[in-house]
């Protein structure tokens, strides 16, 4: 007996010095143990089957087969039911089993229990895979094994034989704790560690390999999870921050405190205008002729020659008064011996200059994506240095920086001063606004500016005068800018402020019809035509000067006629004049039976040519209007009309079941409505028949696509109703969706035709920019 526990103490000894030199080689090899842990247990199984009997009597008497008792015990229960009966059995067996070897083999127990110290720190410091003081724990287990028998054995009753599981509950050396999602993960990798087949040298190699990189890593009082999870922070925050720096790029400028007092800005600083570039002369071989004969033109007057030139194929060139005004202007920029010479426009030709600058539009066309790059990289250059400038301290977009380039004036309509001469705009004829504090913009070399201003109390930062109309001309800040932005609210705030109000003011109009001060009934009857059919005001023109254009207030007349009965309604008004830029207004519309007889009176003992309204003009009609609301004027009652014209119209021709492109054409048709109420009218475009033809062949081609599409789905089905299998359903089913697809190309197509062809004659975008509040487009 006592021979074969010496024999089965050495092989536990044997077993544990082994598995020791593996510890002190690497961190995590308690796999390696119990592999070999098994095998002793499955050897040791047959010669000591009477210790599976758990009973403390049979411990007794078989103290010497303790060791393997308790392991092979252990074992079986770790297999059968897991962590629970492990450290159940495990600790049963160390209190009943632990005492008696400590009594009887002192000396070899204290050398198994000093292994056993060993590999329960060594597993519990793999399990935590955290190990940083490894030699303080040598260090601290040595000192254990020198203490007194008695603190000996209180330590091994504390400690007992313990399972690789049971010693994470011991206190550890460093302080560091795991937290228990790391304790789940160790139990969990141990366990499946005891199921997997132990390779010893690919174990040893991943061990190496983490203990390397372990050592690399330590560093003292540091828990590296908390580490990550700061530095982690520290990322988060700065990315945090980036956005929010972005954010406050943006100039929410209408949660600021306005300026007091009309001031509209603090600083403004910016780089000036962007001039026309000067006059290239003619290349020798492209001649002018006067009466058949070749004319050497000296570059003031080629300048000039060349402006109508490009104009050559143009109608305006046909007008008298175009051509008139023209040849006075040209003789101007003359020599004294070429006005002695060219005495008339008949008798010039100007056919090869016209002939060049066809061929150079054409070369323009026909660049090289490499010329048309180049050219694209220039204007960003400009626009990068020029179009922004600084307003507050913020980066605000210039609408339009660079100064027109001389030409002929064209006006609008019939204008009398079209043909005229616009003269070279240079930085002599420039005033520049900036604030006093910022940096003055730098005139072309040779040059210097007519006057520097520093008024904060208006919004341009560049004006010069015209030479046709004698009007100021400014640069003024992008339509997206804060200065237009709050004027623009300001606008829309009061149409608001308007709905509020507007019935009251109507029973006040409709009051004012039966007055018998006349000039309270012409008031009266053109305010209702404002409100009615948001026609402008109308101001008073030097006559000669523009053209005859004209408002409610001016109208005269002639433009307007009055028809008791037609087209079945009752009391229509019949309205035809030019209005702003020489556009027609053009409209028949039944009027309230007082508003007739009004007109009726208005035109009595009158000729076609005076005013309708003589005894009211804007200045009377808008100084009324500020005495019915604050802030009110004529063209406020246009903004609110215009506004709730799109939003009834949105209300009544969205469908919210409807695609995009659907949706789209009703948005575009309830603008169409306020641009037609507002009267935007625009010429058709001079590709509108071509576009239109391409958008036609377009719709045609998906009509046959579709067909083809259709008779493919019918053979499709026909062909699965016969063979019944799971190819041909696949195959009707992306033949259905190959159809659906074609169908919604074409409706998209048709929408664009149609959406096109209303917008023939009408723009929507003057409407949209300035007459319909963003916030109903926006809430759409």
């Amino acid at each position: 007996m006592s021979g074969d526990n010496s024999q089965n103490d050495s092989q536990i000894d044997s077993n544990f010095r082994a598995n020791d030199s593996h510890k002190h080689k690497k961190d995590k090899e308690h796999r390696h143990k119990e592999h070999k842990k098994d095998k002793d247990r499955e050897k040791s199984k047959h010669n000591n089957s009477e210790h599976k009997d758990p009973s403390e009597k049979k411990h007794k008497d078989k103290h010497k087969d303790g060791e393997k008792h308790r392991e092979k015990d252990g074992e079986k229960h770790r297999e059968k039911d897991g962590e629970k009966h492990r450290e159940k059995d495990g600790e049963k067996h160390r209190e009943k089993d632990g005492e008696k070897h400590r009594e009887k083999d002192g000396e070899k127990h204290k050398d198994g229990e000093k292994h056993r110290d060993k590999d329960g720190e060594k597993r519990k410091d793999g399990e935590k895979h955290k190990e940083k003081h490894r030699e303080k724990d040598k260090e601290k287990r040595k000192e254990e094994r020198l203490k007194s028998s008695g603190d000996s054995a209180k330590v091994k009753k504390e400690n007992g034989f313990s399972s690789p599981h049971h010693i994470k509950d011991e206190p550890e050396d460093d302080g560091y704790t795991l937290s228990p999602k790391e304790q789940n993960k160790a139990l969990k990798r141990s366990r499946d560690d005891e199921d997997s087949d132990y390779k010893p040298k690919k174990i040893k190699t991943e061990d190496v390999k983490k203990a390397k990189k372990r050592k690399q890593e330590e560093v003292p009082d540091v828990k590296p999870k908390k580490t990550k999870g700061k530095d982690k922070g520290q990322v988060v925050e700065g990315k945090k921050k980036k956005v929010k720096k972005e954010e406050e790029e943006k100039w929410k400028w209408w949660e600021e405190e306005r300026h007091t007092d009309g001031v509209k800005w603090k600083f403004l600083e910016h780089k000036g205008p962007v001039f026309a570039p000067p006059y290239e002369p003619l290349p020798e071989n492209v001649k002018f002729y006067y009466d058949g004969k070749t004319v050497k033109l000296s570059p003031k007057a080629e300048e000039v020659a060349t402006f109508f030139a490009k104009m050559l194929d143009h109608e305006y060139t046909t007008k008298d008064i175009f051509r008139k005004n023209f040849f006075k202007d040209w003789k101007k920029e003359m020599t004294a011996d070429e006005r002695n010479l060219i005495t008339g426009l008949s008798k010039c030709d100007f056919t090869e200059m016209s002939s060049y600058f066809k061929a150079q539009s054409e070369a323009r066309k026909q660049m090289t994506k490499e010329e048309k790059l180049k050219i694209k990289l220039e204007n960003e250059r400009l626009v990068a240095e020029y179009g922004f400038c600084v307003m507050d301290n913020h980066k605000e977009r210039i609408a339009n920086f660079r100064i027109e380039p001389p030409g002929l004036f064209r006006g609008r309509g019939n204008h009398p001063k079209m043909g005229k001469l616009k003269r070279r705009i240079r930085p002599e004829d420039i005033i520049i606004n900036c604030s006093k504090d910022s940096k003055v913009p730098t005139p072309p070399s040779g040059h210097k500016w007519k006057e520097i201003r520093h008024d904060n109390k208006v919004t341009w930062l560049v004006s010069w005068t015209e030479n046709i109309q004698g009007s100021i001309k400014y640069i003024m800040l992008n339509p997206s800018s804060r200065i237009k932005g709050e004027k623009d609210w300001q606008k829309y705030e009061t149409a608001r402020r308007l709905k509020k109000c507007v019935e009251k003011i109507r029973n006040t109009y409709r009051e004012d019809w039966k007055s018998k001060e006349m000039k309270a009934r012409q008031r009266s009857v053109a305010l209702y035509f404002i409100d009615k059919l948001a026609l402008r005001a109308g101001n008073e023109k030097e006559e000669g000067e523009t053209a005859d254009t004209v408002g409610c207030c001016s109208l005269r007349v002639e433009h307007i006629k009055l028809y008791p009965e037609m087209d079945g309604q009752e009391y229509v008004v019949e309205f035809d004049f030019p209005g702003k830029d020489s556009i027609r207004y053009y409209n028949k519309v039944p009027v309230e039976k007082r508003v007739f007889k009004n007109l009726q009176l208005f035109m009595e003992n009158k000729q076609p040519e005076d005013d309708l309204f003589d005894r009211l003009n804007t200045t009377i009609l808008n100084k009324h209007l500020q005495d019915l609301m604050d802030g009110l004027t004529a063209k406020v009652f246009r903004t609110y009309n215009a506004s709730i014209t799109l939003q009834q119209q949105l209300n009544e021709l969205t469908n919210p079941d409807d695609n995009v492109p659907a949706k789209i054409l009703s948005y575009n048709r309830a603008n169409r409505a306020v641009a037609i109420l507002c009267n935007h009218q625009r010429a058709p475009p001079k590709t509108f028949e071509k576009s239109m033809l391409n958008l036609q062949t377009k719709i045609d081609a998906k009509k046959d696509q579709l067909a083809d599409a259709r008779r493919e789905l019918k053979s499709a089905k026909a062909d699965a109703k016969v063979k019944r299998d799971e190819k041909t359903k696949k195959l009707v089913e992306s033949k259905k969706k190959a159809v659906q697809r074609i169908e919604e190309q074409l409706m998209k197509l048709e929408v664009q035709a149609t959406d096109r062809e209303e917008n023939k004659q009408i723009a929507l975008g003057t409407s949209k920019l300035n007459y319909l509040d963003p916030r109903i487009s926006v809430a759409w």
